[in-house]
Protein backbone atom coordinates (compact mmCIF):
# COMPACT_ATOMS: atom_id res chain seq x y z
CA UNK A 1 0.00 0.00 0.00
CA UNK A 2 1.47 3.44 -0.77
CA UNK A 3 0.80 6.37 0.36
CA UNK A 4 0.66 10.25 -1.08
CA UNK A 5 0.49 13.34 1.87
CA UNK A 6 -0.83 16.55 1.07
CA UNK A 7 -0.59 19.61 2.28
CA UNK A 8 -4.02 19.48 3.02
CA UNK A 9 -3.49 17.08 5.64
CA UNK A 10 -5.70 14.47 4.10
CA UNK A 11 -3.95 10.95 2.90
CA UNK A 12 -4.82 9.37 -0.65
CA UNK A 13 -4.47 5.30 0.12
CA UNK A 14 -4.27 2.89 -3.11
CA UNK A 15 -5.36 -0.62 -2.20
CA UNK A 16 -2.57 -2.86 -3.35
CA UNK A 17 -4.09 -4.92 -6.42
CA UNK A 18 -7.61 -4.03 -6.31
CA UNK A 19 -6.96 -0.24 -7.70
CA UNK A 20 -9.36 1.48 -5.51
CA UNK A 21 -8.22 4.85 -4.23
CA UNK A 22 -9.02 5.50 -0.11
CA UNK A 23 -8.81 9.07 0.95
CA UNK A 24 -8.44 9.59 4.65
CA UNK A 25 -8.42 12.98 6.59
CA UNK A 26 -6.14 13.43 9.08
CA UNK A 27 -7.06 16.53 11.36
CA UNK A 28 -3.90 18.10 12.68
CA UNK A 29 -3.25 21.18 15.09
CA UNK A 30 -0.69 23.29 15.55
CA UNK A 31 -0.03 24.23 19.43
CA UNK A 32 2.39 27.02 19.94
CA UNK A 33 4.31 26.83 22.97
CA UNK A 34 4.73 31.24 22.49
CA UNK A 35 1.40 32.45 22.52
CA UNK A 36 0.97 36.28 21.88
CA UNK A 37 -1.50 36.92 25.38
CA UNK A 38 -2.36 40.11 24.24
CA UNK A 39 -3.55 39.22 21.32
CA UNK A 40 -6.39 37.04 23.30
CA UNK A 41 -7.96 40.26 24.89
CA UNK A 42 -11.38 40.60 25.38
CA UNK A 43 -13.73 42.76 26.67
CA UNK A 44 -14.10 46.72 27.25
CA UNK A 45 -12.03 46.54 30.68
CA UNK A 46 -13.09 45.35 34.03
CA UNK A 47 -13.60 42.05 36.02
CA UNK A 48 -15.47 40.32 33.49
CA UNK A 49 -12.31 41.38 30.77
CA UNK A 50 -9.14 40.02 30.25
CA UNK A 51 -6.25 42.61 29.31
CA UNK A 52 -3.74 40.43 28.00
CA UNK A 53 -1.84 40.29 31.77
CA UNK A 54 -1.84 36.78 33.66
CA UNK A 55 -0.02 37.39 36.99
CA UNK A 56 1.20 35.14 39.54
CA UNK A 57 0.70 36.74 42.95
CA UNK A 58 3.06 35.25 45.98
CA UNK A 59 2.21 36.46 49.52
CA UNK A 60 -1.53 37.21 47.86
CA UNK A 61 -3.53 36.58 50.90
CA UNK A 62 -0.84 38.88 52.77
CA UNK A 63 -1.64 42.59 54.11
CA UNK A 64 -0.57 44.39 50.55
CA UNK A 65 -1.46 41.21 48.30
CA UNK A 66 -4.95 41.33 49.19
CA UNK A 67 -5.16 44.91 47.51
CA UNK A 68 -2.91 44.25 44.78
CA UNK A 69 -4.91 41.13 43.99
CA UNK A 70 -8.34 43.15 43.78
CA UNK A 71 -6.83 45.63 41.62
CA UNK A 72 -5.06 42.97 39.47
CA UNK A 73 -8.46 42.00 38.86
CA UNK A 74 -10.49 44.95 38.73
CA UNK A 75 -8.88 45.81 35.25
CA UNK A 76 -8.96 42.10 33.54
CA UNK A 77 -6.14 40.38 34.85
CA UNK A 78 -5.88 36.95 35.28
CA UNK A 79 -4.66 35.71 38.75
CA UNK A 80 -3.08 33.23 39.61
CA UNK A 81 -2.42 32.60 43.89
CA UNK A 82 -0.17 29.99 44.99
CA UNK A 83 -1.19 29.47 48.60
CA UNK A 84 0.18 27.03 51.65
CA UNK A 85 -1.05 25.41 54.62
CA UNK A 86 -4.89 26.09 55.13
CA UNK A 87 -6.74 27.09 51.18
CA UNK A 88 -9.55 29.34 53.48
CA UNK A 89 -7.18 32.43 53.84
CA UNK A 90 -7.05 32.39 49.68
CA UNK A 91 -10.42 31.35 48.68
CA UNK A 92 -12.05 34.70 49.53
CA UNK A 93 -9.88 36.49 46.73
CA UNK A 94 -11.90 34.45 44.73
CA UNK A 95 -14.09 37.11 44.29
CA UNK A 96 -10.99 39.65 42.88
CA UNK A 97 -12.06 37.88 39.34
CA UNK A 98 -14.87 36.73 37.27
CA UNK A 99 -15.36 33.38 37.16
CA UNK A 100 -12.35 31.44 35.98
CA UNK A 101 -9.89 34.28 36.42
CA UNK A 102 -8.69 33.57 39.80
CA UNK A 103 -6.99 30.09 39.94
CA UNK A 104 -5.05 28.87 43.14
CA UNK A 105 -2.20 26.29 43.33
CA UNK A 106 -0.91 24.87 46.20
CA UNK A 107 2.80 25.45 47.17
CA UNK A 108 5.59 25.80 49.78
CA UNK A 109 8.49 28.26 49.60
CA UNK A 110 10.82 25.14 49.62
CA UNK A 111 9.02 23.82 46.62
CA UNK A 112 10.53 24.44 43.57
CA UNK A 113 8.48 22.43 41.00
CA UNK A 114 5.38 23.54 42.78
CA UNK A 115 6.85 27.55 42.10
CA UNK A 116 7.57 26.40 38.27
CA UNK A 117 3.75 25.22 37.85
CA UNK A 118 2.65 28.15 39.80
CA UNK A 119 5.12 30.84 37.24
CA UNK A 120 4.44 28.63 34.25
CA UNK A 121 1.64 30.96 32.21
CA UNK A 122 2.54 33.81 33.55
CA UNK A 123 3.68 36.87 31.83
CA UNK A 124 4.21 38.99 35.56
CA UNK A 125 5.33 37.30 38.77
CA UNK A 126 5.06 39.74 41.96
CA UNK A 127 7.22 38.56 44.77
CA UNK A 128 4.88 39.56 48.11
CA UNK A 129 6.27 37.33 50.48
CA UNK A 130 7.48 38.05 54.15
CA UNK A 131 7.64 37.76 57.50
CA UNK A 132 8.00 40.60 60.36
CA UNK A 133 9.54 38.20 62.85
CA UNK A 134 11.21 34.85 62.50
CA UNK A 135 9.94 31.36 63.83
CA UNK A 136 11.95 28.06 64.56
CA UNK A 137 10.61 27.00 60.48
CA UNK A 138 11.64 30.46 58.61
CA UNK A 139 14.26 32.60 59.43
CA UNK A 140 14.75 36.25 57.55
CA UNK A 141 17.19 34.82 55.75
CA UNK A 142 14.43 31.51 54.40
CA UNK A 143 12.30 34.02 52.99
CA UNK A 144 13.86 37.28 52.37
CA UNK A 145 16.68 36.21 50.36
CA UNK A 146 16.87 32.26 49.66
CA UNK A 147 12.96 32.16 48.78
CA UNK A 148 13.22 35.71 46.71
CA UNK A 149 15.81 34.54 44.84
CA UNK A 150 13.76 31.22 43.94
CA UNK A 151 11.26 32.58 42.47
CA UNK A 152 12.60 34.91 40.28
CA UNK A 153 15.34 32.60 39.10
CA UNK A 154 12.45 30.03 38.27
CA UNK A 155 10.35 32.59 36.67
CA UNK A 156 13.24 33.60 34.61
CA UNK A 157 13.52 30.01 33.45
CA UNK A 158 9.91 30.39 32.48
CA UNK A 159 10.26 33.39 30.55
CA UNK A 160 8.22 35.75 32.89
CA UNK A 161 8.41 39.48 31.19
CA UNK A 162 7.85 41.13 34.09
CA UNK A 163 9.40 40.04 37.92
CA UNK A 164 8.09 42.48 40.88
CA UNK A 165 9.79 42.37 44.52
CA UNK A 166 8.69 44.37 47.42
CA UNK A 167 11.65 45.28 49.73
CA UNK A 168 11.53 47.48 52.54
CA UNK A 169 12.49 51.01 52.87
CA UNK A 170 15.91 51.48 55.07
CA UNK A 171 16.79 48.18 53.76
CA UNK A 172 21.05 48.32 53.94
CA UNK A 173 23.82 45.82 54.48
CA UNK A 174 24.43 46.91 57.68
CA UNK A 175 21.70 48.76 59.80
CA UNK A 176 21.98 51.38 61.97
CA UNK A 177 21.75 49.92 65.48
CA UNK A 178 19.72 50.93 68.11
CA UNK A 179 18.36 48.65 70.57
CA UNK A 180 19.78 45.20 69.01
CA UNK A 181 23.18 45.19 68.91
CA UNK A 182 23.80 44.57 65.17
CA UNK A 183 20.29 46.49 64.05
CA UNK A 184 18.02 44.99 62.66
CA UNK A 185 18.01 41.62 61.10
CA UNK A 186 14.92 41.88 58.72
CA UNK A 187 16.64 45.02 56.94
CA UNK A 188 19.66 43.30 56.43
CA UNK A 189 17.79 40.46 55.26
CA UNK A 190 15.57 42.37 52.73
CA UNK A 191 18.40 44.05 51.36
CA UNK A 192 20.48 41.17 51.21
CA UNK A 193 16.99 40.05 48.85
CA UNK A 194 17.20 42.76 46.86
CA UNK A 195 21.04 41.45 45.62
CA UNK A 196 19.95 38.25 45.13
CA UNK A 197 16.97 38.96 42.72
CA UNK A 198 19.18 41.32 41.28
CA UNK A 199 21.66 38.43 40.18
CA UNK A 200 18.80 36.13 39.36
CA UNK A 201 16.75 38.48 37.52
CA UNK A 202 18.87 41.89 36.70
CA UNK A 203 15.40 43.55 35.20
CA UNK A 204 12.85 43.43 38.23
CA UNK A 205 11.28 46.14 39.41
CA UNK A 206 11.75 46.56 43.34
CA UNK A 207 9.64 48.76 45.57
CA UNK A 208 10.38 49.72 48.96
CA UNK A 209 7.60 50.63 50.98
CA UNK A 210 8.04 52.28 54.50
CA UNK A 211 5.26 51.83 57.46
CA UNK A 212 2.10 50.65 55.29
CA UNK A 213 -1.30 51.28 57.02
CA UNK A 214 -4.72 50.37 55.81
CA UNK A 215 -7.19 47.70 56.95
CA UNK A 216 -6.00 45.18 59.04
CA UNK A 217 -2.85 47.14 58.71
CA UNK A 218 0.10 46.66 61.11
CA UNK A 219 1.15 50.38 61.73
CA UNK A 220 -1.86 51.55 62.85
CA UNK A 221 -3.58 49.07 64.86
CA UNK A 222 0.04 48.14 66.44
CA UNK A 223 -0.13 51.37 68.27
CA UNK A 224 -4.13 51.83 69.06
CA UNK A 225 -3.45 47.77 70.38
CA UNK A 226 -3.83 48.01 74.40
CA UNK A 227 -0.85 45.31 74.66
CA UNK A 228 1.23 48.17 72.90
CA UNK A 229 0.91 50.26 75.90
CA UNK A 230 1.97 50.07 79.85
CA UNK A 231 -1.59 50.68 81.21
CA UNK A 232 -2.74 53.96 79.40
CA UNK A 233 0.82 55.26 78.30
CA UNK A 234 2.86 54.62 75.57
CA UNK A 235 6.61 54.11 75.50
CA UNK A 236 8.81 55.37 72.48
CA UNK A 237 12.66 55.20 71.94
CA UNK A 238 13.61 58.20 73.44
CA UNK A 239 9.97 59.80 73.61
CA UNK A 240 8.96 59.38 69.67
CA UNK A 241 11.36 62.61 69.07
CA UNK A 242 14.00 61.70 67.11
CA UNK A 243 12.39 59.50 64.32
CA UNK A 244 10.44 60.87 61.34
CA UNK A 245 8.30 58.68 59.81
CA UNK A 246 6.27 58.86 55.91
CA UNK A 247 3.77 56.24 56.03
CA UNK A 248 2.16 55.11 52.84
CA UNK A 249 -1.13 54.06 52.57
CA UNK A 250 -1.80 50.56 50.83
CA UNK A 251 -3.89 51.22 47.95
CA UNK A 252 -1.60 53.82 46.81
CA UNK A 253 1.35 51.15 47.14
CA UNK A 254 -0.80 48.52 45.17
CA UNK A 255 -1.34 51.48 42.21
CA UNK A 256 2.48 52.04 41.88
CA UNK A 257 2.70 48.03 41.54
CA UNK A 258 0.01 47.85 39.20
CA UNK A 259 1.09 50.18 36.82
CA UNK A 260 4.65 48.90 36.81
CA UNK A 261 3.02 45.68 35.59
CA UNK A 262 2.29 47.98 32.73
CA UNK A 263 5.15 50.17 31.88
CA UNK A 264 7.67 48.94 30.29
CA UNK A 265 10.01 51.93 31.47
CA UNK A 266 9.87 50.41 35.02
CA UNK A 267 12.14 47.49 34.09
CA UNK A 268 15.47 47.12 36.33
CA UNK A 269 14.17 50.19 38.78
CA UNK A 270 13.69 50.72 42.25
CA UNK A 271 10.70 52.86 43.59
CA UNK A 272 10.55 53.93 47.13
CA UNK A 273 7.10 53.21 48.26
CA UNK A 274 6.66 56.44 50.71
CA UNK A 275 3.59 58.77 51.45
CA UNK A 276 3.46 62.32 50.61
CA UNK A 277 4.16 64.00 54.26
CA UNK A 278 6.89 63.03 57.16
CA UNK A 279 6.56 63.34 60.74
CA UNK A 280 7.90 62.80 64.20
CA UNK A 281 6.64 59.70 65.23
CA UNK A 282 5.64 61.54 68.50
CA UNK A 283 3.53 63.85 66.54
CA UNK A 284 1.69 60.54 65.05
CA UNK A 285 1.38 58.60 68.12
CA UNK A 286 -0.15 61.38 70.00
CA UNK A 287 -2.35 62.29 66.83
CA UNK A 288 -3.85 58.54 66.78
CA UNK A 289 -4.53 58.90 70.20
CA UNK A 290 -6.81 62.04 69.64
CA UNK A 291 -9.01 60.40 66.96
CA UNK A 292 -9.39 57.73 69.57
CA UNK A 293 -10.23 60.26 72.16
CA UNK A 294 -7.78 58.62 74.38
CA UNK A 295 -6.35 61.91 74.63
CA UNK A 296 -7.10 64.48 77.69
CA UNK A 297 -8.84 62.83 80.78
CA UNK A 298 -8.41 59.20 78.93
CA UNK A 299 -4.77 59.82 80.74
CA UNK A 300 -2.91 59.42 77.99
CA UNK A 301 0.48 59.87 77.41
CA UNK A 302 4.18 58.76 76.35
CA UNK A 303 7.64 58.72 77.94
CA UNK A 304 10.94 57.37 77.27
CA UNK A 305 11.10 53.90 77.28
CA UNK A 306 14.78 53.26 78.54
CA UNK A 307 13.16 54.03 81.74
CA UNK A 308 10.89 51.54 81.95
CA UNK A 309 12.03 47.88 82.48
CA UNK A 310 9.18 46.22 83.12
CA UNK A 311 8.36 47.08 79.17
CA UNK A 312 11.31 45.48 78.38
CA UNK A 313 10.32 42.54 80.39
CA UNK A 314 6.76 42.60 78.90
CA UNK A 315 8.32 42.08 75.09
CA UNK A 316 10.45 39.27 76.01
CA UNK A 317 7.95 37.41 77.79
CA UNK A 318 5.34 38.32 74.70
CA UNK A 319 7.62 36.86 72.66
CA UNK A 320 8.49 33.49 74.86
CA UNK A 321 5.02 33.09 75.08
CA UNK A 322 3.61 33.34 71.51
CA UNK A 323 6.94 32.95 69.21
CA UNK A 324 4.76 31.53 66.14
CA UNK A 325 2.47 35.07 66.40
CA UNK A 326 3.43 37.81 69.22
CA UNK A 327 0.44 39.84 70.98
CA UNK A 328 -0.01 42.96 69.45
CA UNK A 329 2.92 42.13 67.08
CA UNK A 330 5.24 43.24 69.88
CA UNK A 331 8.66 41.92 69.54
CA UNK A 332 12.23 43.22 69.70
CA UNK A 333 13.07 43.50 65.68
CA UNK A 334 9.53 45.98 65.43
CA UNK A 335 10.77 48.39 67.73
CA UNK A 336 13.91 48.23 66.30
CA UNK A 337 12.87 49.16 63.00
CA UNK A 338 10.16 51.39 64.79
CA UNK A 339 13.50 53.95 66.08
CA UNK A 340 14.67 54.39 62.83
CA UNK A 341 13.69 57.03 60.71
CA UNK A 342 12.93 56.94 57.40
CA UNK A 343 15.88 58.09 54.79
CA UNK A 344 14.69 58.99 51.26
CA UNK A 345 17.55 58.47 48.89
CA UNK A 346 17.97 61.50 46.21
CA UNK A 347 17.43 60.33 42.21
CA UNK A 348 15.95 57.61 43.49
CA UNK A 349 12.60 57.59 41.77
CA UNK A 350 9.00 57.21 44.18
CA UNK A 351 5.12 56.29 43.55
CA UNK A 352 4.59 59.52 42.15
CA UNK A 353 6.89 58.85 39.25
CA UNK A 354 4.44 56.12 38.28
CA UNK A 355 1.63 58.21 38.27
CA UNK A 356 0.11 57.26 41.82
CA UNK A 357 -2.04 60.55 43.26
CA UNK A 358 -0.64 59.98 47.04
CA UNK A 359 -3.64 60.03 49.89
CA UNK A 360 -2.90 62.16 52.83
CA UNK A 361 -2.87 60.49 56.24
CA UNK A 362 -5.23 63.24 57.10
CA UNK A 363 -7.72 62.26 54.92
CA UNK A 364 -7.68 58.11 55.44
CA UNK A 365 -6.27 57.76 59.12
CA UNK A 366 -9.36 59.10 60.94
CA UNK A 367 -12.04 56.38 59.46
CA UNK A 368 -9.36 53.49 59.72
CA UNK A 369 -8.88 54.58 63.33
CA UNK A 370 -12.97 55.24 64.14
CA UNK A 371 -13.67 51.49 65.61
CA UNK A 372 -11.00 51.65 68.36
CA UNK A 373 -12.31 55.11 69.87
CA UNK A 374 -12.79 55.08 73.80
CA UNK A 375 -16.09 55.08 74.76
CA UNK A 376 -17.13 53.58 71.18
CA UNK A 377 -20.81 52.47 71.99
CA UNK A 378 -21.28 56.28 73.22
CA UNK A 379 -23.83 58.19 70.73
CA UNK A 380 -22.75 61.75 70.28
CA UNK A 381 -24.37 64.15 69.49
CA UNK A 382 -23.35 66.20 66.26
CA UNK A 383 -20.29 68.43 66.63
CA UNK A 384 -20.53 67.41 70.78
CA UNK A 385 -16.45 66.73 69.95
CA UNK A 386 -14.09 68.72 68.48
CA UNK A 387 -11.75 67.11 65.19
CA UNK A 388 -9.06 66.37 66.42
CA UNK A 389 -5.81 68.61 65.34
CA UNK A 390 -3.62 67.12 62.76
CA UNK A 391 0.37 66.04 63.32
CA UNK A 392 2.66 68.81 62.62
CA UNK A 393 4.45 68.04 59.08
CA UNK A 394 8.43 67.79 59.08
CA UNK A 395 9.79 69.77 56.32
Amino acid sequence: MAAVVLSTGSQILRQQGSGVIGIALIRTNNYSTDVNLSALKRGTGGRSSFNGLVATVFGATGFTGRYVCNRLGKIGTQLIIPYRADHYEAIRLRLCGDLGQVLFHPYNLRDEEAIAKAVRYSNVVINLVGRDWETKNFKFDDVHVTGARNIARIAKEAGVKKFIHVSALNAAEYPEPHLLPKGSKFLRSKWLGEQAVREEFPEAVIFRPSDVYGQEDRFLRYYSHAWRHQGRSMPLFKNGEHTVKQPVYVSDLAAGIIAACRDADADGKIFQAVGPKRYKLSELVDWFHRIMRKAGKWGYWRYDMKYDPLFKLKVDVTFALSPSFPIANLHWERIERECLTDVIEEGVPTLEDLGVNLMAMEQQVPWELKPFRANLYYDEELGEFEKPTPPKVVV
